[in-house]
């Protein structure tokens, strides 16, 4: 677990989002107000979400890196839900399984910002949330985007046998402006932990 100064971002989120959707237009505005700032973008290298994260990047002057997946059978669809010809990253992590990419994803993420999303984010999350609890005190942070959290979390506070620091690894936000302020300050307190 790296526990260091952030630099990397991740976004998880649904693939299928369009360009006028809200989400979409959330996780644009919070990577371009993250790149701005000299946080590079991390993301699965697919539609929806993931290329609004890139979009996002590139409009805020920053780069962002896309991990894509490619399992057998698939070399020759241009457009998959682990890629897609819209989304213009500036580096390419090529994985062959849906696992190996979400390894990697938390592996390459300082911090992960969650949308939205169908079960590959709920899995996403799921794995990220598990680790950042198993490595508690030297975890990487999750912002989890928008309102709907708050219900998602207190079913699970009420429904499931949950270790209570599990509870203080995330952070629900609404604004683009909170994801970069609580980047941010996750940020400084690791550089000051580090001093």
């Amino acid at each position: 677990m790296k526990n260091t100064p952030i630099k990397y971002v991740c976004f998880f989120g649904f693939a299928e989002a369009k360009e006028t959707d809200a989400d979409y237009i959330a996780t644009f505005e919070s990577a371009k107000l993250l790149a701005e700032a000299g946080y590079t973008i991390v993301n699965g290298g697919g539609p929806g979400i993931m290329e609004a994260a890139t979009k996002g990047a590139h409009a805020g002057g920053g780069k962002a890196i896309g991990v894509t997946l490619y399992p057998d059978g698939t070399d020759d669809l241009v457009n998959f839900e682990g890629r897609s010809p819209g989304n213009n990253f500036d580096e390419e992590v090529k994985e062959g399984s849906y696992l190996a990419r979400t390894l990697k994803l938390i592996d390459l993420g300082d911090i992960f910002v969650v949308m939205n999303g169908g079960t590959g984010t709920v899995s996403e999350f799921g794995m990220a949330w598990g680790l950042a609890r198993l490595e508690y005190g030297h975890h990487e942070d999750l912002i989890l985007y928008g309102q709907g959290w708050h219900q998602i979390m207190e079913a699970f506070a009420t429904n499931m046998s949950i270790r209570e620091e599990a509870f203080d690894v995330y952070h629900i936000v609404d604004t683009p402006e909170d994801v970069l302020e609580r980047v941010k300050h996750i940020d400084g307190l690791r550089r000051n932990e580090r001093q």
